[in-house]
């Protein structure tokens, strides 16, 4: 005869159909992302415009993400995450529609905005969506089919939309995402909420405060390159004493990062409730997650920004070629990102943590000493590969840390924390991977010229230094076929590129690797419970 113990001891074990369409939900935000940096060649064929404004679109989905994820987190609250979820999948499919058919930039730049004001309901809505319809081991193995769902939309993104825009255009890659949204559409009539609370109270200063710190920042970040990283620029739109507006950019949104703090303290205070619950960061334990996600994130983003630049323009190589050099990589995301769950009833999340950043911080020092002209080494391949696994379990498990350790009314909270992390750390993961790989190939470069007694200084002199950047062999070949040099000398200057940039590709990805040493520090402070000590804050 069992116990009443042994009965409440059995996991309900709920369908796994509603889950099918909220990794679709993943899969719908992260191919629109995916798909937009293989697309840029295309939409400036058929726009006539730069690829600087093609790539103002990527940054306004992202600004619109992170800037309206905690806003977001409240409406669902308030008018049921059902419901809500529903139309602002409509909404995604309908900027869909615009990208398929837009006749200029402008449109595809408000399309994005659009998808990412509605990814900014979507990313909570995932979180409080599982929290809803799993529990237990089911819901850390929902959890984790998110961070796979995201690493097989970038993976199938790169290959689909490469192998569509070098037959027949970039537009039938959005038309893709529409049939995502559909689905997704379709499978919510599955899922099971509450009908919302008409009482939750949208903080409107806190809502101000955050969304405009995430969007100055996100500028900042975006223009240390273009703007300067410290003297103002000719590209700068203005400046102070000289100063660059980017770093001023970044000093304000902390501040005002601080000033939401604040304010969100003395609210509960007073007994009002908050744009988002800090009390999912109560302790160290889930400030270390918050931290851990963060640099795996930011790692990930430059990493992502370092190889395709590093193919397709020191290489000159296509971004169908890109797709099959990361393929390793983000394949070996998706399956860790999967299997990892297995691990949690053997080794703690201090354990799991620790060791990956292990692995990160191995793999990214072992690529600066192996890589080379020729990126598809085996030994090359071998670090993204060991770099992925780290990668992967880092991201499903800092966040299945976050929601174990929060009660399921606080999921959507723990969503948009989490939306807000990722989207900021993926901007400034590329602008700072950017900033720091162009610096030091300017540095590099100045070195080199001034070192080489083969370019006389009248050469030098039709050069601007002060604005080095990467560019291909052939393309220095043209430049310099406007100069006065010789064959000999632009020889020279290739030579001197040729080792400029890889000398500058190995210097960042150890400055990569110092960071990700650092990041062993917050994971020391995971949680170190014992598998079967595992916290369910939402018992039933």
């Amino acid at each position: 005869m069992s116990t009443g113990k042994d009965t409440a001891t059995v996991e309900q074990r709920n369908s796994w159909l509603p889950m099918i369409g909220l990794f679709l939900g993943q899969i719908l935000m992260s191919f629109n992302v995916a798909a937009l940096p293989v697309s840029i060649g295309g939409m400036v064929d058929d726009f006539g415009a730069p690829p600087t404004a093609v790539s103002t679109a990527i940054v306004m989905y992202g600004i619109g993400v992170a800037a309206l994820v905690m806003l977001g987190a409240k409406l669902g609250q308030r008018f049921g995450w059902v419901l809500v979820f529903r139309i602002v999948v409509v909404v995604f499919a309908g900027s869909s529609l615009m990208m398929i058919f837009a006749p200029t930039v402008e449109f595809v730049i408000a399309a994005q905005t659009l998808a990412g004001v509605s990814a900014a309901i979507i990313v909570p809505a995932l979180v409080a969506l599982i929290a809803e319809n799993y529990h237990g081991t089911q819901q850390a193995t929902a959890i984790g089919s998110l961070g796979s769902a995201r690493a097989f939309s970038g993976m199938s993104a790169f290959l689909i939309g490469g192998a569509l825009g070098s037959t027949v255009g970039w537009r039938p890659v959005f038309g893709i995402v529409l049939v995502v949204a559909i689905a997704v559409f379709v499978f919510s009539f599955t899922l099971r909420s509450d009908r919302g609370n008409s009482s939750v109270e949208i903080d409107v200063v806190a809502a101000t405060l955050i969304g405009v710190a995430i969007v100055v920042l996100t500028l900042g970040f975006n223009n240390l390159n273009g703007w300067g990283l410290l003297i103002a620029r000719d590209g700068a739109p203005f400046d102070v004493v000289g100063l660059s507006p980017a770093p001023i950019l970044i000093v304000l949104g902390v501040v005002l990062g601080q000033a939401f703090l604040v304010w969100t303290r003395r609210r509960v205070q007073v007994g009002k409730v908050p744009l988002v619950s800090l009390s999912v960061l109560g302790s160290s334990r889930e400030r270390a997650a918050l931290y851990a996600m963060f640099v795996v994130v930011a790692l990930e983003a430059a990493l992502n920004f370092t190889v395709p630049l590093y193919i397709q323009i020191v290489q000159g190589r296509s971004p169908f070629d890109t797709s099959l050099a990361m393929m390793p990589f983000n394949l070996t995301v998706f399956v860790t990102a999967t299997l990892i769950i297995r691990f949690y009833k053997r080794f703690s999340p201090r354990v799991i943590g620790m060791f990956s950043f292990v692995l990160t911080t191995a793999a990214l020092v072992w690529l600066a000493f192996v890589v080379t002209n020729d990126w598809e080494t085996l030994p090359t391949i071998a670090g993204l590969i060991v770099f992925g696994v780290g990668q992967g379990a880092l991201v499903t498990l800092v966040f299945n840390v976050l929601v174990t350790s929060a009660p399921k009314e606080l999921a959507g909270d723990v969503g948009s924390i989490r939306g807000t992390t990722q989207n900021l750390a993926s901007a400034v993961g590329t602008a700072v991977a950017g900033a720091m790989l162009v610096t030091i190939l300017g540095l590099n470069v100045a070195q080199s010229v001034a070192n080489d007694v083969e370019i006389p200084e009248s050469v030098v002199a039709e050069i601007d230094l002060d604005d080095v950047n990467f560019v291909s062999n052939d393309q220095l070949r043209e430049v310099l076929s406007a100069t006065s040099a010789s064959p000999a000398v632009v020889d020279a200057a290739v030579q001197i590129n040729t080792d400029a940039r890889l000398r500058a590709l190995k210097t960042g990805l150890l400055i990569l690797a110092g960071i990700s040493a650092v990041a062993i520090l917050p994971a020391s402070r995971l949680p170190a419970y014992k598998p079967d000590e595992i916290p369910d804050p939402s018992p039933e």
